[in-house]
């Protein structure tokens, strides 16, 4: 038999092996060398970057490779551990209650929300919500134990369409009867199939950490902490956050645009323009509703935070807008102007500047500045060169009058620690993110961080000149400070505003698919733009000539009737 030369990047090492190997023999020798030293794996390997290529444990080697094995601990990996947590889901649900569907609704912190409900067609009712959720953890737990394979097959597409009519699964048949392609690969759970976005662990035994619990009037399934993947993650009740996914499911339900086939369907009959337009009237719809609000609260300062690439800008003038139709004299106030000088910004462990931390902003200026104002003085605003790495005064001033209100935007807006020495009642707090709406099918999901990513990327091309590999390469380090200095203050917020936009991905593709093909192969970075390629092409395009000035698209496309 032929061999092939592969680098096993774990550790470096180059090696001949027999054609056809698989790479869970190639992990199975990995453990045992790590063992042998002394060093046991401490997660079990779920898959492997083949070429910087998801691929299961089941590939086989047949030409020269570089191969890196992937536990939890990898953001590929950890994609892996829930794409099959939300298989074993579907599978238990299908095995307790044959005539019930799951539906995956979104993502809550790090679990997802579900609802486990009957067919239109179903002719025995479900039992009440607790014993539902008993009896699928119960089989769920089964399933782990019994460690059962995961295994896929590439077949026909006419085949597999034929699989998934026969399982009753609409959604996920009108997606797969509109693909052009001859072969697809298909999942498998026992006799459960389906067609996962993505790449699955090696068997049921693999998930180890876990739970399903009751959620308002649906299940929650938690997932593993991906720092900590042996504890579940904390749950923190979110109810604000809760109800906008809730009122948008509602509005997704009653344009009849909850999952991707549907969006296809009326993009296919010429329906995109009125999509756009339903779409951009509810945002302005909200942003008057918001400042109505923020009138009834007699607030004076608008406090605005979201995540990156949430469309904060934009909202920050639109609000504003709005602010100003109802009588109000609008300031706006930078917190990036109050980054501390270089001398004094905190430090990460690495000795790298910590500019993502509220303590690099200057809090006891900014609050002397703010109480200042709202005496009705007239302040001088300092202006930071991100060059020099220094604030200084370019003779910018700010004053408000009896009709003013304050409009302050930043990541940290929503920290307590930001404005402590304000008080409450002249505070109205706004939490804007990007909660995507539409799904692949009834278990597949596009994840708010995704649909963020994209917008990002296209962004950084358009107004930084990076290519998608260099966001992509940022982008995990971005993620990691929004949990640790956004998230944690958003239930804070007054209102939360959905920025996602029902059409938005159709549009987005067109710019970020150009990028995301140039990433190079020998890059990890990759695998990610392969992942977000997967999704991408399942939706029909439209064109942004219908994209109104003001839209929140805008600010990442261009062409904004705003000044950035």
């Amino acid at each position: 038999m032929t061999d092939v030369e592969i680098v096993l990047a774990n550790t470096g090492e180059r090696m001949r092996v027999p054609q056809g190997t698989c790479v869970a023999d190639l992990a199975e020798e990995y453990a045992k060398h790590k063992a042998a030293a002394g060093e046991p794996l401490r997660w079990p390997v779920l898959g492997a970057l083949v070429n910087n290529k998801v691929k299961p444990l089941q590939y086989r080697i047949y030409n020269p490779k570089v191969v890196l094995l992937i536990d939890i601990t990898h953001r590929q990996g950890f994609r892996m551990y829930r794409n099959s947590l939300c298989f074993m889901l579907y599978a238990a649900v299908r095995d307790c209650f044959p005539e019930a569907c799951l539906s995956i609704d979104h993502s809550l912190q790090n679990g997802f929300y579900c609802r486990i409900e009957n067919k239109p067609d179903a002719t025995t009712p479900l039992p009440d919500h607790m014993e539902v959720c008993t009896a699928v953890r119960d089989r769920m737990i089964e399933m782990q134990e019994q460690d059962l394979p995961f295994t896929s097959k590439t077949m026909l597409l006419s085949d597999a369409v034929e699989l998934i009519r026969d399982q009753c699964m609409p959604k996920t048949l009108h997606v797969l009867e509109h693909l052009h392609q001859l072969y697809i690969e298909m999942n498998f759970l026992g006799e459960q199939v389906h067609k996962i976005n993505g790449k699955l662990a090696p068997s049921t035994g693999c998930i180890t950490t876990w739970d399903l619990r009751l959620y308002e009037d649906g299940y929650l399934l938690m997932c593993a902490d991906p720092e900590h993947p042996d504890k579940l993650s904390i749950f923190q009740d979110t109810p604000k956050l809760f109800a906008i996914f809730r009122e948008h499911h509602k509005w997704v339900e009653l344009l009849h645009t909850p999952t991707v086939s549907d969006y296809n369907r009326i993009v296919h009959d010429h329906g995109g323009q009125s999509l756009i337009l339903l779409a951009e009237a509810l945002h302005e719809k909200k942003y008057a509703e918001i400042a109505e609000q923020v009138r009834q609260s007699g607030a004076r300062m608008v406090l605005l935070a979201g995540p990156s690439s949430s469309g904060k800008t934009t909202s920050c003038r639109r609000l504003s807008v709005q602010l100003t139709v109802l009588g109000y004299d609008v300031k706006q106030l930078s917190l990036d102007d109050y980054f501390l000088g270089r001398e004094r910004t905190p430090k990460l462990p690495n000795g790298e500047y910590d500019f993502e931390c509220v303590e690099a902003l200057d809090i006891p200026l900014l609050n002397e500045h703010l109480n200042a104002l709202f005496r009705g003085e007239e302040v001088k605003i300092p202006t930071y060169d991100f060059k020099a790495g220094e604030p200084y005064y370019s003779g910018k001033t700010l004053q408000m009058g009896p009709r003013s209100v304050l409009v302050v935007e930043g990541i940290h807006a929503l920290n307590p620690k930001l404005t402590a020495d304000i008080d409450e009642g002249l505070k109205f707090k706004v939490y804007v993110s990007a909660l995507t709406q539409l799904a692949i099918d009834d278990q597949n999901i596009i994840h708010g961080t995704d649909n963020r990513l994209v917008r990002r990327l296209v962004r950084d091309n358009n107004f930084r000149g990076w290519n998608a590999y260099e966001t992509l390469r940022r982008w995990p380090d971005v993620v990691r400070g929004e949990r640790k200095h956004i998230f944690p203050y958003q239930e804070n917020a007054n209102v939360m505003f959905n920025s996602a936009l029902l059409y938005e991905l159709g549009v987005l593709k067109r710019y970020a698919e150009p990028l995301l093909k140039q990433v190079p192969e020998d890059c990890e970075e990759y695998a990610s733009a392969q992942q977000l390629l997967t999704f991408s092409e399942l939706l029909m395009p439209i064109d942004d000539k219908f994209i109104p000035h003001n839209s929140i698209m805008r600010e990442f496309l261009g062409g904004s009737a705003f000044q950035y």
